[in-house]
């Protein structure tokens, strides 16, 4: 089932991203990245995953912009927003933007993959 799943992972940090594609190909996921916003949209435009993890704190066009651009297009994708800070203020931005979930950069990739595993369920049942 895990290759059926198709991701997103948008992350500026590469120390960061590249980690966390490897992680979730080395569980049979398929996975594309993208380094910046921008980028993120223009991919989405052409490809069609099931899930986006999207780094709430990037240099250009942040995740908040990011995922506005995102919702113009695509209303019901799940998102789940990279945060390296706990209490990060911005969290409550995104909110309003029909938000799946929220991924810690300090948490381990385990709790990542739980929260995919709900998120596409819920994601799932609510497409029925």
């Amino acid at each position: 089932m895990a290759n059926e799943i198709k991701i997103l992972i948008v992350d500026d940090d590469p120390d960061f991203r590249q980690p966390m594609v490897f992680w979730f190909r080395a569980k049979g996921y398929a996975v594309s990245s993208a380094a910046s916003g921008e980028e993120a949209v223009g991919q989405l435009k052409k490809e069609k995953p099931d899930i986006v993890f999207l780094d709430l704190n990037m240099p250009v066009m942040d995740g908040v912009e990011t995922l506005k651009k995102i919702r113009e297009f695509q209303k019901e994708l799940p998102v789940v927003i990279i945060s390296a800070h706990v209490d990060d203020r911005r969290i409550t931005d995104v909110k309003p933007y029909n938000i799946s979930g929220v991924f810690y950069k300090g948490k381990d990739f385990e709790e990542l993959t739980s929260l995919l595993g709900v998120i596409l369920k819920q994601h799932k049942q609510l497409k029925k």
